[in-house]
């Protein structure tokens, strides 16, 4: 296989599940701030992969891995799901806290998307190019990992926007960055059950799929909900 193809399999998610959350925005939001958006998901996994190697390092020793599914969950929130969804939403605050063009519910969807999608582009490409890499990676990943990212971006999304217009209660404020970060621990935790245990691996496979059929219609009903908003003019939460 050669590595344009590969190259294109691992960009390729990130790119349609964008054209497809830019096509749902009525008012178009500038190039130039998606684009910095984008990079901005990328320049993060470089604080990120720091952060990550020194919090595995603590956690598992030097080249340690997990021996039970609790050192697995545990790994899958503070390694994971903790660091890469703070970076995300330090982001997403760069982007929009002086966006004269952030002015509906739905923006701060798109560009949270941006972010996410820019982070998982690049990490993506990483993990296809990487030891165990590959097409096969490639395809998993394309219907997995990226539509992962996709989701918690929606939801880090979603939960700004209503702090931001509707509710600006300390409760919407933690849900900002607690919905996507517990959406993307129990993802992490079940994605990595097998490093510890092929059976439970496989069990957790079937449940991991359950889980994401869940969370992207959750992920869904509150995109439109932030739609429906922006068509009607109304703030209300829900």
């Amino acid at each position: 296989m050669n590595t344009l193809s590969i190259l294109v399999a691992a960009l390729l998610p990130a790119i349609l599940l964008w054209l497809y959350i830019w096509k749902k925005d009525t008012k178009k939001e500038p190039t130039s701030w998606l684009v910095k958006a984008f990079l901005w998901g990328i320049i993060i996994c470089i604080p990120v992969a720091i952060v990550e190697a020194g919090l595995g390092y603590i956690l598992l020793g030097d080249g340690g891995k997990p021996s039970s599914l609790l050192d697995t969950t545990i790994v899958a929130f503070v390694v994971a799901a903790i660091p890469e969804e703070s970076f995300k939403l330090l982001a997403l605050w760069l982007i929009l806290r002086k966006n004269p063009y952030f002015d509906e519910h739905f923006d701060s969807i798109v560009y949270a998307v941006c972010i996410g999608l820019g982070f998982a582009a690049l990490e993506n490409i990483g993990y296809v190019f990487g030891k165990d890499g590959g097409m096969l990676t490639a395809i998993t990943r394309a219907l997995l990992a990226v539509p992962g990212h996709y989701a918690f971006a929606i939801l880090m999304g979603y939960y700004y926007s209503i702090y931001h217009f509707v509710d600006h209660s300390p409760k919407a404020a933690a849900c900002v960055l607690l919905v996507p970060v517990l959406a993307h621990g129990v993802y992490d935790s079940l994605a990595m059950s097998g490093l510890v245990d092929p059976t439970v691996g496989g069990i957790s496979f079937f449940v991991l799929i359950y889980f994401c059929i869940k969370m992207h219609k959750y992920s869904w009903n509150k995109m439109m909900a932030q739609v429906e908003r922006d068509k009607n003019g109304t703030n209300v939460t829900s």
